[in-house]
């Protein structure tokens, strides 16, 4: 767990906004809007499809696409890609995923989930769960934002832009 280290402003601002009721990929994704710089309100409805592994299918965990969408626009290319940037950025969110995988052994949020819970607890169900005590206790959620976010900050720090976009 990673919670007994000194969490990072991203780190900090994305567990408030997960616990506030944020779905996790919005969650880290928005606590980064500082430096991509887009506007809160369309980084949360950009984002929000993405939560519970994308609409809640199990797939790609929501916290470690908010941060690979926050990368693609820190460090992203256009179309057309630039010589050798596409493998430059595929590159880099490889490592961010790796570092991700090394907590969890993947990035599918029902790998992840049943870590914690138990494979017959991960549900597809699009309801989503009420926010409790007991939901945040049980489920591996929070600490998966927390460490996308804290992941997504060490590698900004290693690697800086220019202004915000690279």
């Amino acid at each position: 767990m990673i919670n007994d280290q000194i969490m990072t402003p991203h780190e900090a601002r994305a567990s408030e906004l997960f616990l506030s009721g944020a779905v996790c990929a919005q969650a880290v994704f928005c606590a980064f809007c500082d430096i991509h710089g887009l506007e809160y309100d369309t980084a949360a409805r950009l984002s929000s499809s993405m939560g519970g592994g994308v609409g809640r299918m199990r797939e790609v965990c929501g916290a470690f696409s908010g941060a690979v969408m926050a990368a693609g626009l820190i460090y992203g290319f256009t179309i057309p890609p630039e010589r050798g940037e596409k493998s430059l950025h595929y590159k880099r969110i490889q490592e961010l995923g790796a570092r991700f995988s090394e907590r969890w052994g993947s990035v599918v949020c029902r790998d992840i989930l049943a870590s914690r819970m138990g494979a017959g607890a991960v549900s597809s169900d699009p309801s989503p769960e009420e926010r409790t005590p007991e939901y945040y206790a049980k489920r591996p959620c929070l600490e998966a934002v927390r460490l996308a976010a804290r992941i997504l900050d060490e590698y900004i720090e290693n690697n800086p832009t220019n202004g915000g976009i690279s």
